[in-house]
């Protein structure tokens, strides 16, 4: 395969809400589930790992695509794709894997496919903001108390104490797309801008439900910002 350009999407993801991204003491779903928020091992300093943007981004496209319900909630697989009778959400799955990969492919699957397109790094406080805390003496995290309501008392119950990246917040993310000789018919660059749009109408980390993880991206391009703006994923 030959290697055409790398293009690099970078900006900053605002916290329109709270966000809580695990440490990995306990069981982790997409974006992580437990109790701490996971840290620099050096400064200590909460950030949001590529890995957890680039698994809620696949997991929507794949959901959008009617997919899933194949894939028995695994990551799609070519298999899964073969299978489907629907050659709109067949097309649709070739994109996803084409841009992030197969998990244990075989050598049929790289041949057909080729390699993982898109890479997330880890999306650090942004310089900027963290001055402008440091100087106002704002903590980078807070904890909320969560609990259940005894439905037939109207009490609290199993209280827990969840800490979390408040609101306002900037982080800096860059994610590069590999742009391989025949990938723009695919346009993988505007299915990955859909799915981090995807996102932006959904949420990252854990507790979504209760409103946590709500965040818009501000790209450093314009043209990228631009596109993003007028996409309608819904």
């Amino acid at each position: 395969m030959e290697l055409m350009k790398i293009q690099t999407f970078s900006g900053k993801i605002v916290l329109k809400t709270g966000l809580h991204i695990g440490c990995g003491d306990m069981e982790m779903k997409i974006g992580g589930t437990d109790q701490e928020v996971i840290k620099h091992p050096h400064t200590s300093d909460p950030y949001i790992p590529g890995s957890s943007l680039k698994g809620k981004v696949r997991a929507l496209l794949e959901m959008r695509s009617g997919l899933m319900a194949h894939s028995k909630g695994k990551p799609l697989s070519d298999n899964v794709i073969q299978n489907c009778q629907d050659n709109k959400q067949r097309t649709m799955g070739e994109r996803i894997i084409r841009l992030f990969g197969t998990s244990g492919s075989t050598d049929e699957e790289n041949e057909k496919y080729g390699p993982t397109r898109v890479s997330f790094g880890d999306c650090m406080i942004n310089t900027e903001w963290k001055a402008i805390a440091t100087s106002n003496h704002w903590p980078m995290t807070e904890v909320k108390s969560e609990n259940s309501i005894n439905r037939i008392k109207g009490t609290a119950e199993h209280p827990r104490f969840i800490e979390r990246i408040p609101s306002g917040v900037k982080f800096d993310f860059s994610i590069r797309l590999k742009q391989f000789k025949g990938d723009t018919s695919f346009q993988l660059d505007h299915l990955l801008l859909e799915g981090l749009k995807l996102l932006s109408h959904d949420s990252l980390g854990g507790n979504g439900s209760r409103g946590y993880g709500q965040v818009f991206f501000e790209f450093s391009d314009k043209e990228y910002q631009d596109l993003f703006n007028k996409m309608k994923v819904s």
